[in-house]
């Protein structure tokens, strides 16, 4: 729901930190890497409940996983005006998207092992939340692939196609963000969250089937 506006505010800020780091050592794959591990961390600190921490290794991973795309793009705009002879690889594109893949489901269950361990929650809501995403990612991916090889893409900037709905990633980095903040809270969050999830999905199902006939 505010992916479009957030990508449109953040980027000028996000641009002038690609041009700052464009450098021949640092590569669009390895700030997805970087994300990823940085990601995984969190969830693996949350679970010890050190939530300072998993915090902070959360925002810096999000804030990454923004730039591989802008300085993957910011290169790919200099190759063509080059006149490079063959099309970008999009194997940059696969690897962001499976390493947030990641880092979600890994920062749901390591959030759910931690705030349950601490303050005695219940373990169900997050199972939906996960349950959720499963159904969201399903029908993502689906659309994406059917939708490149039917010439019904929606061009975006991004490496895949995105069906825009009311939960998308800017949505899922506060929310996240919110468990680690209030983790006495994490499972109240989880069951509102899974709703909010569950309504994207059928939506992008909805859209992605009335979009492909």
């Amino acid at each position: 729901m505010l992916d479009r506006a957030l990508r449109s505010f953040l980027a000028r800020p996000l641009g002038a930190a690609a041009a700052a780091i464009d450098r021949p050592g640092v590569t669009p794959d390895g700030l997805t890497i970087a994300g990823l591990v940085l990601g995984v961390a969190s969830a693996t600190t949350a679970a010890l409940q050190l939530w300072a921490v998993a915090l902070a290794l959360w925002l810096i991973s999000r804030v990454l996983d923004g730039l591989d795309g802008t300085l993957a793009r910011r290169r790919r705009g200099r190759a063509q005006l080059q006149g490079a002879p063959s099309p970008p690889s999009e194997a940059g594109g696969f690897l962001d998207i499976t390493a947030d893949f990641v880092v979600y489901g890994a920062s749901v269950v390591g959030i759910a092992i931690g705030a349950t361990a601490q303050f005695d929650g219940p373990w169900w809501p997050f199972l939906l939340v996960l349950f959720a995403y499963y159904v969201n990612g399903t029908a993502f991916l689906a659309f994406s692939s059917i939708a490149e090889r039917t010439g019904r893409t929606i061009d975006d900037g991004r490496s895949l196609s995105f069906l825009g709905r009311l939960a998308e990633g800017t949505e899922t980095i506060v929310v996240h963000a919110l468990w680690l903040i209030l983790p006495f809270w994490a499972w109240q969050i989880a069951l509102v969250w899974s709703a909010f999830v569950a309504v994207s999905a059928v939506q992008r199902i909805v859209a992605g089937y009335l979009r492909l006939r």
